[in-house]
């Protein structure tokens, strides 16, 4: 699936009255299933995209800590932002501390926000749909990962830098955290 498919198919799905992950995965659902492991390579390539040190350092920020599976939530909810956002994070991940609903939840102290497991799954709820057996999807998407390389790798993590030290977030992600941390000395 090509990138400017896999746009369409998730601003379609943001048009739509069911919850987000609810209308791709029925979307999804009425692909062949050649197609949904094609969406699911393209999803693994984009958050492969934004495995990096600088986004990790982002969602412990907005998610006041961020473990391994709350990371790969957080990457699943920047996809799901849609292609506007999530190329402008790509580019600089401190551009989140402008999204409204980031905004919000710095005010409203809710960490959630862009975390959203259930998007991991939307392709595997998709595809069981279809075929009727739960553990399909991992059987075709072992093969279909074998057969394509390259789907599953990063493009490395950058830089590690401490994410317990203030100062360091300050001067890596400043507007990030002026919304999430206490003001430093002055």
């Amino acid at each position: 699936m090509d990138t400017d498919v896999f746009w369409r198919v998730l601003d379609a799905a943001k048009e739509n009255d069911q919850s987000f992950d609810a209308a791709v995965a029925a979307h999804l659902s009425s692909l062949a299933p050649e197609e949904i492991l094609a969406f699911e390579c393209r999803l693994s390539c984009l958050r492969d995209a934004v495995y990096r040190w600088d986004v990790w350092a982002a969602a412990y920020l907005i998610g006041g800590g961020c473990s391994d599976d709350r990371f790969s939530d957080f990457t699943a909810g920047l996809v799901a932002l849609g292609r506007d956002w999530y190329e402008r994070a790509v580019a600089c991940p401190d551009v989140l501390a402008e999204h409204p609903a980031v905004r919000a939840a710095a005010i409203a102290g809710d960490q959630d926000v862009i975390f959203d497991e259930a998007f991991n799954f939307v392709s595997s709820t998709a595809y069981e749909r279809l075929v009727g057996d739960p553990e399909a999807f991992w059987e075709a998407w072992k093969v279909y990962s074998d057969a394509h390389p390259g789907t599953e790798e990063g493009g490395g993590m950058g830089e590690a830098f401490d994410f317990d030290d203030a100062q360091e977030m300050r001067e890596r992600l400043p507007r990030l955290a002026a919304l999430h941390l206490s003001p430093g000395p002055s």
